[in-house]
């Protein structure tokens, strides 16, 4: 399912227009990205989480000019599904 498919799902259910609820996704969108650029996690109780993950540092091998690299630490993000979430799905 797309963006777009989104939109228009619940463009259906609510009657308000596709540009109303596109803007308000995107708006979470923003939201949800500039809060885990900070650090800060997202939790949605009933759906689940956007949290930041710390990767150590480890050294990977570039075999073809067969040289070893230090990849150093750094934040990933990630998304933690609630447990009703997860037994609907299952």
């Amino acid at each position: 399912m797309t963006k777009a498919d989104i939109v228009s799902e619940i463009s259906k259910s609510t009657g308000i227009d596709k540009t109303t609820v596109l803007s308000s996704i995107e708006s979470f969108m923003e939201i949800v990205k500039d809060s885990l650029a900070q650090g800060e996690n997202v939790y949605l109780r009933g759906f689940g989480s956007f949290v930041v993950k710390k990767r150590a540092q480890k050294t990977a091998r570039n075999i073809s000019k067969n040289t070893t690299i230090i990849i150093p630490e750094h934040n990933i993000p990630s998304f933690k599904p609630a447990k009703t979430f997860l037994n609907e799905v299952k």
